[in-house]
């Protein structure tokens, strides 16, 4: 680990354990959540939002809040007409930085080959509280954070439940009981899939922010809102629509501490328009670029309007601003 401090009032928190009696309603409301819930062979806690099971959007707004690790709240609200949308998502942390960066974020890549299962290759990157316990990223060096606790989570989008390679390799690298392990399967294509990926608009801005050089230490509170899309059958575009979500319609509000230069500065570089990839689909961007991430302007991955408030001054900077005309062409057929 780093001298750089953690995140602040961080270090007494366990992510696993704050995100556990979500798990647990979860798992108790499964039937009402459309889910379905199974042991694999090793006795590691399955749970299908939107696979085999139906999902729903109330699962995943639950997702959401297990994925930042119980240091966040994301509910659902109706839009107005002068809005653009009916549906809308907002997130809130007075943990950004953790419930972001050391859970939501999807940064643990874990894969198996042909070879080792037998069958098709996997892939699929880990996002939630387990990854605090695995500590696989460098980000964890940076944020100063490791959690140790005696149960963990992990959400994976993905359309099919992980090898027994895969898991093997979570409960090693986890330290933890085969029972003690839960892993939340949702599939973008779906309802739940849909909503807890709307449900990372903070994150996102938060991994901007990082990737901007702004300093974490100064991140002392967020807000965001996104409107949420109906899921797409296809997985190309249901990926596209929880992008675009972010990109077009993500509003986010960064409450920081420090020097006005840094903050206003945060303010104008945030925003997704600074990309020159900006203003087309993330569908068809993708598409574009033969599907390879790497090629996409790292500058597009970020919410579409801004506002960073300075408490050391007491100044509020505003930059960039939704494009939900876009999302209407993209989303929407009148009847």
């Amino acid at each position: 680990m780093s001298n750089t401090p953690p995140p602040t009032g961080a270090a007494g928190l366990s992510v696993n354990r704050l995100a556990r009696p979500l798990v647990e309603r979860l798992l108790a409301d499964a039937d009402a959540l459309g889910l379905l819930v199974r042991h694999d062979e090793s006795g590691a806690h399955i749970v299908d939002a939107g696979i085999a099971a139906p999902g729903s959007i109330e699962a995943g707004l639950c997702v959401g809040e297990i994925c930042m690790g119980g240091l966040g709240h994301v509910t659902l609200r109706s839009g107005g007409s002068a809005e653009g949308w009916p549906t809308w998502l907002d997130v809130r942390s007075s943990q950004p930085v953790l419930a972001c960066l050391g859970s939501q974020y999807a940064g643990w890549s874990l894969a198996a080959t042909k070879e080792e299962t037998g069958g098709k290759k996997f892939f699929s990157l880990g996002s939630g509280p387990a990854r605090a316990l695995a500590v696989k990223e460098k980000l964890f060096a940076e944020l100063n954070y490791r959690d140790r606790a005696n149960t963990g989570v992990l959400v994976l989008e993905v359309d099919r439940a992980p090898p027994k390679v895969v898991i093997d390799k979570l409960l090693r690298d986890c330290g933890l009981a085969a029972e003690a392990l839960t892993l939340i399967l949702t599939p973008t294509t779906s309802l739940a899939g849909t909503t807890q990926v709307v449900a990372r608009v903070l994150e996102v801005a938060l991994h901007k922010a990082h990737e901007l050089g702004f300093a974490l230490t100064d991140i002392v509170d967020g807000a965001a809102t996104a409107p949420l899309p109906s899921p797409s059958a296809d997985g190309v575009e249901a990926m596209g629509r929880t992008n675009d979500a972010i990109l077009y319609g993500g509003r986010v509000h960064l409450t920081v501490r420090g020097g006005d230069e840094a903050a206003r500065g945060l303010a104008r570089a945030l925003p997704s328009r600074n990309s020159r990839d900006y203003g087309r689909s993330f569908a068809d961007i993708f598409k574009e670029v033969e599907y390879d991430f790497y090629k996409i302007d790292g500058a597009l991955f970020a919410p579409a309007e801004v506002w960073v408030s300075n408490i050391d001054s007491g100044n509020t900077w505003h930059g960039g601003a939704p494009d939900m005309a876009l999302l209407q062409r993209l989303w929407l057929q009148e009847a």
